[in-house]
């Protein structure tokens, strides 16, 4: 009988080095997909409503939120949003550094104007309420 040309030869064992590399390549992405859906990140640290006395132009009862924002660098911001929807998705926006935010809100004085908005840090803000009424 003949001998096949293959029979000489070893089979070569398996790589579980590949299989291994992959597995730990796959949870690398994985690990760097979710911390980039997971920042920059926005949490709403404090809100306040317009009394139901205090009434504006477009006849909606208004709302204020101090949003702290995070990069994925570490970096924080705030932003005040003021505006009718009590999500706080749409309004005006007023962008604060750190230092004037970062120890909040102490106060929300509503008046027909505007609302005045004294921080922890000592500053004031006044958002006019020509700014965010009607929706902007």
């Amino acid at each position: 009988m003949e001998a096949s040309a293959h029979e000489g030869r070893r089979r070569r064992p398996s790589r579980p080095g590949a299989a291994v590399l992959g597995a730990v390549a796959g949870i690398a992405v994985t690990v760097t997909a979710v911390a980039v859906l997971w920042w920059p990140r926005a949490d709403v640290v404090q809100e306040s409503r317009a009394p139901a006395d205090v009434e504006y132009a477009d006849g909606s009862r208004h709302h204020l939120a101090l949003v702290e924002e995070r990069t994925l660098s570490g970096r924080e911001t705030y932003r005040l949003v003021v505006g009718r929807d009590p999500g706080h998705g749409y309004g005006h926006h007023v962008d604060l550094g750190s230092g004037v935010a970062a120890e909040g809100i102490e106060s929300a004085e509503w008046t027909a104007a505007g609302v005045r908005v004294q921080f922890g840090t000592g500053h004031r803000v006044f958002v006019p309420a020509s700014l965010f009424v009607g929706g902007r």
